[in-house]
């Protein structure tokens, strides 16, 4: 019995074969799906009247979702994972060797896997949607392409452009993906089966060989001598050191591997990726991020019971930066959408951002010219409460300031007579604050986005005590329309992402002013892992958000003895800003050797303690480990329902380093044993600030750990 493909032969001698695996939403390369592939080639094998062969999929918007990574998560040894790659590139190159024509018929998400079995193909035919995207994606997994990408895709685009498509691990629209010579055609999609089925045919009687693509002449004249390869993936490696530190091996093995097969051939190439892949699927870098991973998978699951209501009008309140973000992921999901500001002039401009973002992501394919219009025409400026009656939701985007937003809320509730959820934007600010003197405190919700909305993946929504359970599912609902990883917070001091941040930077200050360098702190941290530093962060985020912050951690700082550093505030008070204002901790009007020049005003102004004699270690610890243990707090005191969206939310929103899974999984695969007599030693030499979370020792007391279910 076929669980995963269905067979049809036409009249003309084509075959069609369509993936469509039973009880799952996406096709994945599986060892199931492996069986009954195996059988199918060699029944069309052995069918002298075949012509050839059309692959396309079932699934509405997929074609190949890429590896089953709950299989490969299974596996403990490398022959387990040699065996299970190895079978899948002995199908693709049987696939491939198969005297007759092979097209992939390609609508929905490519990657990974899927991407490979294209490429192993004769040609590829895919729709015209903004569904349909191709992407080989391994590398944010800590895993390299090892089913024939590494070998096929530079041939087929290039070296320049593979090595960029893999260490970032881009996605390409269709167009693109023709211009660089990925893809052979383009077709409506209902089109697409038969466009597929013309191509073989086309292809039976020699009328339609491969395209030639027109390279750049210094990129093919390059990409031709093996002095210019050199220089490519020398310089590709170099990037990567600079961005990476090295923390990651995925990126420099992808490298390595197109470097071997552009000197070695794709089929040798092939052969060594077998190993590479099953050396990084064991490694702990990629047990991480591939937990993190079935984290998001499985984030915003339980939350959702069927109490969540339809948005169907929705209000932004402030056209700023956020407000206008948070419209532009919500302009499909809505039939009218409203942007308040505190002009009708502030609120058009707010409007026309949003439509000005449909126009690039319709320029790039990412949606139709209809669709632009069509969600274009559903955004409204105004500039009265008024138009708020018979809104689903508002979110409230205005400045981080208690006052203004309650009465926001007060003008919100005026105006829609209780049956309007009030989201409040806030990083920080308590809702239950925001809510004190609401009239419908059970509407009030806080959803926490990041910026910029668009690319950035979580959504912190905080719930207060009095928030009711349909306006908590509803936020959730809403939120994963929209893209987003949801964790629900409850209401707190700067909840969990800004708690935490707060903390550890706050110690990064302490450092500054004990001696330690601005640019030795961000490279140590880099090291880390972390994607920027800690002082890079501070100058993105802005001083005056830091100062705010600060403030209202206060309280919390002063009852638990942890020294708040001054550094911010004196900086503030001289006029810095950060980045906004080109004056920050570093200089960004100048830069040394290609990087950012520090400041020579910071040191005079913040006053150090004369040079740091603090060793690496101890800086990554001390900076690393108090978000880890506020992590552990927030669990603790019940402001994060599990490790699992503490790890989320550190690593997606804050940038906790990815590869350890974040700051739970960190501890677990460290051993909180560990941990634990680190921040005892760090509190005896510091004091209280490292005081360790009791739950942590509680852990250690048991033997057990955060992620009990999976331990690394």
């Amino acid at each position: 019995m076929t669980r995963h493909i269905t067979t049809e032969k036409l009249i003309n001698g084509v075959w069609v074969v369509t993936l469509d695996s039973a009880d799952s939403p996406v096709n994945a390369l599986s060892s199931a799906l492996f069986d009954e592939v195996e059988s199918l080639i060699g029944e069309v094998e052995g069918d002298r009247t075949a012509k050839g062969l059309v692959i396309i999929s079932g699934k509405g918007d997929t074609f190949v979702a890429g590896a089953d990574l709950d299989e490969v998560s299974t596996m403990t040894t490398k022959e387990e994972v040699t065996a299970y790659i190895g079978r899948a590139n002995a199908i693709l190159s049987r696939l491939e060797a198969w005297p007759k024509p092979v097209v992939c018929a390609i609508h929905g998400a490519c990657m990974g896997g899927g991407l490979e079995l294209a490429m192993a193909c004769n040609a590829r035919v895919a729709s015209d949607s903004s569904k349909t995207v191709f992407s080989l994606p391994e590398v944010k997994l800590g895993l390299l392409p090892a089913g024939g990408g590494t070998q096929r895709l530079p041939g087929l685009i290039g070296i320049s452009e593979a090595l960029s498509m893999m260490l970032m691990g881009k996605q390409l629209r269709p167009q693109k993906a023709m211009k660089l010579g990925l893809i052979d055609d383009i077709t409506h999609p209902f089109a697409l089966k038969d466009a597929a089925v013309a191509r073989v045919l086309k292809l039976v009687g020699g009328e339609a060989a491969r395209r030639k693509v027109k390279r750049a002449l210094p990129q093919a004249v390059m990409e031709k001598v093996k002095p210019g390869r050199s220089l490519i993936f020398y310089l590709a490696k170099k990037g990567v050191l600079s961005q990476t530190k090295g923390v990651y091996p995925a990126p420099l093995a992808i490298i390595d591997s197109v470097k071997y097969g552009s000197e070695h051939g794709v089929e040798r190439g092939i052969q060594q990726d077998v190993h590479r892949f099953a050396d990084l699927v064991l490694s702990p870098e990629s047990r991480g991020l591939t937990s993190l991973f079935h984290a998001m998978k499985g984030a915003g699951k339980g939350l959702v019971n069927g109490n969540a209501r339809d948005v169907k009008k929705l209000a932004i309140l402030g056209a700023g930066l956020m407000g206008n973000g948070v419209a532009g992921v919500s302009t499909d999901l809505v039939d009218s959408l409203l942007i308040k500001d505190i002009s009708l002039d502030g609120a058009a401009k707010g409007v026309q951002e949003v439509r000005d973002g449909l126009a690039i992501r319709a320029k790039s394919g990412g949606i139709t010219n209809f669709e632009k219009q069509m969600q274009g025409a559903k955004v409204m400026a105004c500039d009265d409460f008024f138009f708020f009656s018979g809104t689903d939701m508002v979110i409230e985007a205005a400045f981080e300031d208690l006052t203004l937003k309650k009465k926001l809320l007060k003008e919100v509730e005026e105006a829609t007579e209780g049956r309007t959820i009030f989201a409040s934007n806030t990083s920080s600010l308590p809702i239950s604050e925001i809510a004190k003197d609401a009239k419908y405190p059970e509407l009030v919700i806080g959803m926490h986005y990041f910026s910029p909305v668009r690319s950035m993946p979580l959504l912190e929504i905080i719930a207060t005590d009095q928030t009711a359970d349909w306006v908590i599912e509803t936020a959730v609902d809403f939120g994963m329309k929209q893209g987003k990883t949801c964790i629900v917070v409850q209401d707190g001091p700067a909840f969990y992402t800004t708690r935490i941040l707060t903390i550890m930077l706050n110690e990064a200050m302490l450092l500054l002013e004990e001696g330690v360098d601005v640019s030795v702190l961000d490279d140590v941290m880099m090291r880390f892992g972390f994607p920027v530093g800690p002082v890079t962060l501070v100058d993105e985020v802005g001083f005056d958000v830091g100062v705010h912050v600060g403030a209202v951690m206060k309280p919390t700082a002063d009852a638990r003895a942890i020294p708040q550093s001054s550094v911010l505030g004196k900086l503030h008070g001289k006029g810095f800003l950060g980045r906004k204002n080109k004056k920050g901790f570093y200089d960004y009007g100048k830069k040394k050797r290609g990087k950012k020049a520090v400041n020579p005003d910071v040191k005079g102004i913040i006053g150090t303690k004369g040079k740091s004699r603090i060793s690496v270690e101890e800086i990554q610890q001390r900076v690393g480990l108090t978000m880890v243990n506020e992590a552990i707090l927030c669990l603790e005191e019940g402001v994060i329902r599990t490790p699992a969206d503490g790890d989320l939310g550190a690593v997606l929103g804050l940038g906790f380093p990815p590869f350890t899974g974040g700051p739970f999984r960190y501890t677990d695969k460290r051993g909180p044993a560990d941990v634990l007599k680190t921040l005892d030693g760090l509190e005896k030499k510091y004091g209280k600030r490292f005081k360790a979370a009791t739950l942590l020792r509680e852990k250690v007391k048991d033997g057990t750990l955060f992620h009990a279910d999976n331990p690394l």
